[in-house]
């Protein structure tokens, strides 16, 4: 696979109940930066989402925002970005955002962050893209979605062939190197989605 220069965090646009995820989210941010890799978020200054990109400018990170206009007033868009990209509509931030980034992480969040997470996972299965995947299970917080994964593959819905790749670490620090040990794994595919390719 090819060198991995940016990294994409799916997370809450709230802080949740659990101090953990804002640390884990600024933790991750400042090794995004440390590693001298640029973010790739959803383009909001609160809460997971603001924490990861804070973390990330202030260690002297590049961080893209993408943010479609029907929530740039909702989530407060982060002006203080490298660089902002306001969108039309979901399909296009999840496709650029996906265009954008040569790996994808998720953090605790909450719908919207299993959505895009779900996503990238269905993607991988079906073999339309080799990028790494890292769901970082801080606090347990993913411990009830490992255990559905768990329960498809034993009903024989993910199977041989079908398989489900990604990694789960414990703690934001361990991230970014199970990002790059993925990737030095891996070969790039040959049908990977195209940049043009519509959804």
């Amino acid at each position: 696979m090819e060198n991995i220069n940016t990294v994409c965090v799916y997370c809450g646009s709230g802080p949740g109940t659990d101090p953990r995820y804002a640390a884990a989210a600024r933790t991750l941010g400042h090794a995004i930066a440390d590693a001298g890799l640029g973010l790739v978020y959803g383009g909001g200054s609160l809460g997971l989402m603001g924490e990861t990109a804070r973390a990330t400018l202030d260690k002297g990170g590049h961080v893209t925002g993408i943010i479609p206009t029907f929530l740039s007033d909702k989530e407060k868009m982060l002006k203080d970005v490298d660089e902002l990209i306001v969108v039309d509509d979901m399909h296009q931030r999840k496709m650029l955002m996906f265009q954008r980034s040569d790996a994808f992480v998720a953090l605790p969040g909450g719908i919207g962050t299993l959505e895009e997470l779900v996503e990238q996972l269905t993607w991988s299965q079906l073999g339309q893209h080799g990028k790494p995947v890292v769901i970082a299970n801080i606090a347990d917080f993913w411990s009830p979605f490992l255990s559905l994964l768990e329960h498809m593959r034993g009903q024989k819905f993910i199977r041989e062939g079908l398989e489900v790749n990604f990694e789960v670490v414990e703690h934001a620090e361990d991230v970014v190197p199970a990002i790059q040990r993925i990737a030095a794994q891996r070969a790039p595919l040959t049908n990977e989605i195209s940049v043009t390719e519509k959804f």
